[in-house]
């Protein structure tokens, strides 16, 4: 009897000692000493381009301005071409960017770009004019009980800088 109800003072010490623990880690998260990361695409790599699918690699730089490592579990994102949804989706990576630098983190990305194929070609009759893209969504930083820090890039390509000669 005595050695079960001490087994279960130490579990009880061991699970509060935790609990206070990860809570003064988040602690640092939610005040007001958080910076929020920038996010801004660097690069998007063609991986397949077929007619009814294509698969591109999205590369994202995040700087972390905080004194502490930041942990990332993923992007939630959508992909805009002109005012046209190119991609849209969820990535589960999970990245830790270091205090007061950088990290690059990669999305894969499918698509089916068929049911815009019209328009598409009406873009690219003029190689050399730019087309705007827009990028949104939300960096889900923190480890349990993180934050999401809302991001949204946009931007112009040239398409003939894509086309191979």
């Amino acid at each position: 009897m005595f050695c079960q109800a001490h087994t279960i003072r130490i579990l009880r010490t061991v699970v509060l000692l935790t609990l206070l623990g990860g809570m003064a880690g988040c602690s640092t998260w939610f005040s007001g000493n958080f910076k929020d990361p920038k996010v801004e695409l660097t690069k998007v790599d063609i991986i397949k381009a077929r007619l009814l699918e294509q698969q591109f690699m999205l590369r994202f730089r995040i700087d972390n301005p905080n004194d502490r490592s930041l942990p990332v579990r993923g992007l939630i994102y959508t992909v805009h071409l002109n005012d046209v949804e190119l991609a849209s989706g969820e990535s589960s990576g999970w990245l830790t960017v270091p205090a007061n630098s950088f990290e690059y983190y990669e999305v894969p990305v499918h698509t089916n770009l068929w049911r815009h194929m019209k328009y598409i070609v009406r873009l690219l009759e003029k190689p050399d004019r730019p087309i705007s893209y827009r990028l949104a969504g939300e960096l889900k930083t923190g480890l349990m009980a993180g934050r999401r820090v809302h991001i949204s890039t946009d931007g112009e390509i040239i398409p003939g800088n894509f086309i191979p000669e």
